[in-house]
């Protein structure tokens, strides 16, 4: 049995008697303790959908929408990162915190820390520089991936924004196509324009 299925099996079997959530709190902070978790998860409601969090210890290394299938993105961190993963608040509660601030109109930047191993090469440039784009300013493909260092690679940058781990906090919507239209979009075009209408709003 894996560490993950012994983590899960102690979790649901609590449960039922953990209604305040403070023995599932404990189990993770000794998990974490023992060195058995690797990656923290939890779901976080918003006006685009339910969004799944997952950080390491490194930072936040994974931002889900809806139509992405929750159980698939985990499955995805399990095989790419570790099975040694537990569902709770630790890690993730700031995060959660200033996504509501961010939906609320009370925040532009997002200062929590960002693990960004799931990017390699040039998509970790990208990712780099989509970071530098500032709340409310839309730039081009074209100029994105000038900006990470290879101007001839727009489809490459168009491809490292829609694979984005950690959309929302780093904010690959703000990317658009050169004739002003949104493009794609990891959570779908539709909380693409919402983002960028929210953004753009007085």
């Amino acid at each position: 049995m894996s560490d993950k299925q012994i983590i899960d099996r102690l979790t649901n079997a609590f449960a039922g008697a953990d209604s305040d959530g403070r023995l599932q709190s404990r189990l993770a902070a000794l998990a974490e303790r023992q060195g058995l978790l690797d990656v923290s998860y939890r779901t976080v409601d918003s006006p685009l959908g339910p969004l799944l969090l997952a950080a390491t210890g490194e930072g936040l290394v994974r931002v889900a929408f809806s139509c992405e299938d929750h159980d698939a993105v985990l499955a995805r961190l399990a095989s790419d990162i570790s099975p040694r993963i537990l569902r709770t608040s630790r890690r993730l509660d700031e995060a959660a915190h200033q996504l509501d601030e961010y939906f609320a109109g009370k925040r532009r930047a997002f200062s929590v820390p960002v693990d960004l191993q799931l990017a390699h090469g040039f998509r970790r440039s990208v990712l780099d520089q989509l970071r530098r784009i500032p709340y409310g300013v839309t730039q081009s493909y074209a100029a994105l991936a000038r900006a990470a260092g290879n101007p001839s690679a727009v489809r490459a940058a168009a491809s490292a924004c829609s694979h984005n781990p950690v959309p929302l906090v780093v904010p690959c919507h703000r990317v658009v196509r050169s004739d002003g239209t949104a493009g794609d979009y990891r959570g779908g075009p539709e909380a693409k324009r919402t983002l960028l209408a929210m953004e753009a709003a007085p």
